[in-house]
């Protein structure tokens, strides 16, 4: 029987139309704007000033503390601007704009690296270039990655669990990424065994992955320390969570981390970078990205540099189609919707998605009525509904009673909803305030 968690969860349409798609390299942009917070943290502080010639890869904005993290310039050129500029969030944020160099061929020719598979480097030197090479969580959340290898005193960790899930609807970045860089993963994955001194790893993949579970099973049946775990297809089987109590059975506290029952979790996508950082020397300033939707003429995966705008993305996949109602960035369920297409992609984009108007529209919103479906789904095993009610009529500190900041904001209490209430959007906004009332208070 093939595992899943035991809370809530659901199973929308899966929609992944680019899962056969394999991942094209994106024209470098002429102009990419670079946001120095792209990442869980503190902003990075910009060591670059206007009219500054850069390179590939030249550090353009320094870690501003621990949990921070280095940006790298995705291009040779010449920084044009620094300013508040639009995000992927909706808000203006401090970027730098760098206009590519156009007699810089090193910009137009990608590099095939060779497969390397010894690892030099020991544990503490692995970490140290991981900071430096500015790789973050790659699966949406962006924390950086070195964070999470600076392993406290007396904490004992015993497994490494690879996400490969990708349960969020229409995004496949993450399986194609498995599919095509399956060796490089692998390596990657030792990699971070050898930082955290682990000797077992587990990759959970959904089912519905069949081609990349059997490549990774194929790969590893020589490596007794690496194992596959196919998983039921469930959402939100992709929050950490959720994918320590599926793989191992283990109940990661309210408001603990896996780490807290000796595990570590990293994204596919993440230990790719990874790789390439610690291989290569090759610091995070491209990722793979999902441009998709049902009514769009050739839907995509890309190789994108980061800073490059989403227009750009839209256009290679044919443009908008009409009617479209909404453009989200990452998936339907977890993603956020977007009014510019000027804004850049980021190291925490892992998908552009234009959905229709029949998609997009939402029902009238109408009073509850006690069905506690939102109750059934949560895998948090929260009360949606109240934490709604709370937030919506300012109580605030009643809403932190009831642990709203647990919530991991999947939306699965929306999507189920039969009166339509805007559950998620009103838990959020709880979440943020009181986000600020704790912050006060220290």
């Amino acid at each position: 029987m093939l595992k899943t968690f035991p809370k809530g969860g659901i199973h929308p349409p899966e929609n992944k139309l680019t899962a056969e798609k394999g991942i094209k390299r994106m024209a470098v942009p002429k102009v990419v704007t670079v946001p120095i917070a792209q990442h869980i943290g503190i902003p990075a502080e910009i060591v670059v000033d206007k009219k500054d010639k850069v390179e590939i890869g030249q550090v353009i904005a320094k870690s501003g503390g621990f949990v921070s993290s280095n940006i790298h310039s995705p291009v040779a050129g010449t920084v044009t601007k620094i300013d508040q500029i639009i995000d992927t969030s909706g808000y203006k944020k401090q970027c730098i704009v760098i206009r590519t160099d156009a007699k810089n061929e090193a910009n137009f020719v990608e590099t095939e690296y060779p497969l390397l598979t010894e690892i030099k480097l020991e544990s503490k030197e692995i970490v140290k270039k991981i900071a430096d090479f500015g790789v973050v969580g790659l699966g949406g959340a962006t924390f950086p990655s070195h964070v999470k290898l600076n392993v406290k005193e007396g904490v004992k960790l015993d497994y490494l669990i690879i996400n490969g899930v990708e349960c969020e609807p229409y995004l496949t970045a993450d399986h194609r990424l498995m599919l095509e860089k399956t060796a490089e993963i692998i390596v990657g994955i030792k990699i971070l065994m050898k930082a955290l001194n682990i000797d077992k790893a587990i990759i959970g993949i959904e089912n519905n992955k069949k081609n990349a579970i059997n490549q990774f099973k194929e790969l590893t049946k020589n490596e007794p320390g690496i194992q596959v775990a196919a998983l039921q297809v469930k959402y939100p089987q992709g929050g950490e969570k959720q994918l320590v109590r599926a793989i191992l059975g283990r109940e990661v506290p309210k408001n603990g981390l896996p780490m807290d029952v000796g595990v570590v979790v990293n994204n596919v996508g993440t230990v790719f970078a990874v790789y390439e950082a610690i291989q290569h020397n090759k610091p995070l300033m491209e990722r793979v990205v999902t441009v998709t939707g049902k009514k769009m003429e050739n839907p995509s995966n890309f190789w994108v540099k980061i800073g490059t705008p989403i227009k750009d993305l839209i256009a290679e996949v044919g443009g908008i189609p009409e009617g479209t109602r909404k453009l989200v960035n990452g998936g339907p369920m977890m993603g956020k919707a977007i009014k510019n297409t000027d804004v850049p992609v980021t190291k925490g984009t892992s998908g552009i998605l234009l959905i229709d108007e029949n998609e997009a529209s939402r029902g009238e919103a109408k009073n509850c009525i006690r069905c506690g479906e939102c109750v059934f789904v949560c895998p948090m095993g929260l009360e949606p509904h109240l934490l709604m009610n709370l937030s919506e009529k300012g109580l605030y500190e009643k809403a932190s009673n009831e642990d709203i900041m647990t919530c991991i904001e999947c939306g699965s209490c929306s999507y189920v909803c039969p009166s339509h209430r805007p559950l998620l959007d009103y838990i959020r906004f709880g979440k943020s305030i009181v986000k600020k009332l704790e912050t006060s208070k220290n």
